[in-house]
């Protein structure tokens, strides 16, 4: 069943192919509403490709999955609207030259502007700023980002935050429109392991709350529902496959070094993230 709050996730012989081969094929997952989903495995294995397909992002071209009953790749723009992404490097970084304020300020601007109806761009503005600063408010809870430890509070330089300081306010920026699939990339990118275990705490509490988290990391965590990604392997000309845990082995070859939306004819490189940025912006989704 489904949640009012978090979206199930399921998929059967999910797979991406683009001009290069395959991104990744195979995968299987059963997850509930509110589970915290890891996909692990090294850089340039298909992993950032998985998590834009799952988002509605990028075009499966293989298999089909269903987030909250939505069922990919026929319904990817209501996939989209229930699915939010937390920070993914090359697709949605923070604006460098923003404060901290700013950043939040934008990002519910943007919340308001296209994910809320109608009927509230209608509302008076001082109500408007009322509701605004308390999602944001919300957000930066949920997020465990306290403004007032920054060095220079709210008006601390986006470029100044430590990395997991980001990572927690690209959360709360995708928390404002109280999405029902958390989607993030990299999560244990550059973080010591004191940092790593509170960035899984987070996500365990945003879970623990409702919302489905889905994480792609190097080093998934026991009690997270884990999808492997697996290199090429040079000798056999394929993958040992991606594999659900939780499930049966499902599958099968990967091929880990294109990472692009079969629609597109852009060139997509050697690195997944890089080949997940081309496919999006071919799609139009800034």
């Amino acid at each position: 069943m489904d949640s009012p709050h978090g979206a199930a996730v399921k998929a059967e012989d999910f797979g991406l192919k683009g001009p290069r081969g395959w991104a990744f094929r195979g995968v299987g997952i059963d997850a509930a509403p509110g589970s915290l989903i890891a996909v692990e495995g090294p850089s340039g294995s298909g992993r950032t490709c998985l998590l834009l397909a799952l988002t509605g992002r990028m075009k499966p071209t293989r298999g089909h999955a269903e987030i909250g009953r939505h069922r990919l790749p026929k319904k990817m723009a209501a996939v989209r609207r229930i699915a939010a992404l937390g920070p993914v490097p090359g697709v949605n970084d923070l604006d460098q030259a923003l404060t901290v304020a700013e950043q939040l300020r934008e990002g519910a601007l943007l919340q308001r502007r296209y994910g809320a109806p109608v009927r509230a761009l209608l509302r008076p503005r001082a109500e408007r700023r009322a509701q605004a600063k308390a999602r944001i408010d919300a957000a930066l809870a949920a997020a465990g980002l306290d403004l007032a430890t920054l060095p220079k509070g709210p008006r601390t330089s986006v470029r100044d935050l430590e990395r997991l300081e980001a990572v927690r306010l690209s959360i709360a920026i995708a928390l404002l429109g109280s999405p029902r699939l958390l989607a993030l990339d990299d999560l244990d990118l550059k973080l010591s392991d004191t940092e790593r275990t509170e960035a899984w705490e987070l996500l365990r509490s945003i879970a623990a709350s409702g919302t489905t988290v889905l994480a792609v990391c190097s080093e998934a965590p026991a009690d997270a529902v884990v999808l492997r990604t697996c290199p090429k392997d040079p000798d056999a000309g394929t993958d040992a496959g991606t594999k659900n845990d939780t499930d049966t082995d499902t599958g099968t070859d990967t091929d880990t070094d294109t990472g692009t939306d079969a629609d597109t004819d852009a060139d997509a490189g050697h690195d997944d993230t890089k080949g997940a940025d081309d496919a999006l912006a071919e799609a139009g989704r800034a």
